[in-house]
């Protein structure tokens, strides 16, 4: 076990116990939603883990300690500290724990963390990926160079819908890492279940998933597995008022001068703002049900 890492009690016991436990990230709580929205979500994500079979582990930073299991005051300080609490991304951990600080755990951390707990299965809202622009700016997130080498599956609902999907796809087949997607041939737009691009190979069920995770693993590969599930229907936003959003709020960023990791959560809240508020919604909803089927697959994968 790493010198830096503590699991919390429960986290540890189901591990030692072969029960299935599931990584949740903390930087949706510091810098995804307002408080106290954020506070209520990360503990309703947690519940929901819960009954459906599996332990949650929310991970994050705190004191310069890597967490893997929050208590409900640790959620609660992330959520009301915002985005005072530093973004973590892989380059910023040696400094966070040197000088004892606090960090929300973006899905590069998240992944890192709990491969180092032995908990294999992560759910998260959306991943990051290849930025609009990127063939000059070169922002490129760092979640897909950890897919590549750390051996985490991620259950997700696809990349944010305010990046270049095409090209993240692209960066993903270069890397190896295999896009699944849950009940569909398409890759989910994060709001919406409909990119128009294909994925690797589609699944329909929680058993059929941790099969394939498991084959994976086995077979020696050192990188993880994408899994992306669609946004419920019921709760998915029209297509072209969300394109149209996306569109002012990535205009506003440029003139604005935004760059860097602070570009996600402005472009993200600027959207919330424009959408009169449905889009934190949808947030909220595609979060639980990723939550529900990483859980299951846990359940399966043992």
């Amino acid at each position: 076990m790493n010198k830096y890492l503590d699991v919390s009690p429960e986290v540890r016991a189901a591990l030692e116990a072969g029960k299935p436990v599931v990584a949740l990230e903390s930087t949706i709580i510091s810098h995804g939603m307002p408080y106290p929205k954020n506070v209520e979500t990360a503990l309703l994500v947690e519940e929901t883990i819960r009954q459906n079979g599996a332990v949650p582990a929310t991970i994050a930073v705190l004191g310069g300690r890597l967490k893997a299991g929050l208590s409900k005051e640790e959620i609660g300080h992330l959520g009301k500290a915002g985005r005072k609490v530093a973004k973590a991304s892989r380059r910023d951990l040696p400094a966070l724990v040197a000088r004892g600080a606090d960090g929300a755990t973006t899905v590069t951390t998240t992944m890192i963390i709990a491969h180092m707990a032995g908990i294999k299965i992560f759910a998260t809202g959306g991943i990051g990926g290849v930025h609009r622009g990127a063939e000059t700016t070169m922002d490129i997130s760092a979640d897909l160079e950890e897919l590549a080498q750390t051996p985490v599956m991620v259950v997700c609902a696809g990349a944010k819908s305010i990046l270049d999907l095409g090209l993240t796809l692209e960066y993903l087949e270069t890397k190896g890492v295999p896009v699944i997607g849950y009940g569909t041939e398409e890759l989910p737009a994060f709001y919406t279940p409909h990119s128009g691009f294909g994925v690797d190979y589609r699944v329909d069920s929680p058993e059929e998933l941790a099969a394939m995770f498991r084959a994976q693993r086995e077979l020696g590969y050192k990188g993880g597995m994408l899994v992306t599930n669609p946004i419920p229907e019921q709760y998915a936003m029209d297509k072209a008022t969300i394109d149209a959003a996306i569109e002012q709020a990535l205009k506003e960023s440029v003139e604005q001068g935004v760059k860097g990791k602070e570009t996600t959560p402005f472009l993200l809240a600027r959207v919330v703002e424009l959408t009169g508020g449905d889009s934190l919604e949808s947030n909220i909803q595609l979060v639980l049900n990723n939550a529900r089927l990483a859980a299951r697959t846990a359940a399966c994968l043992g």
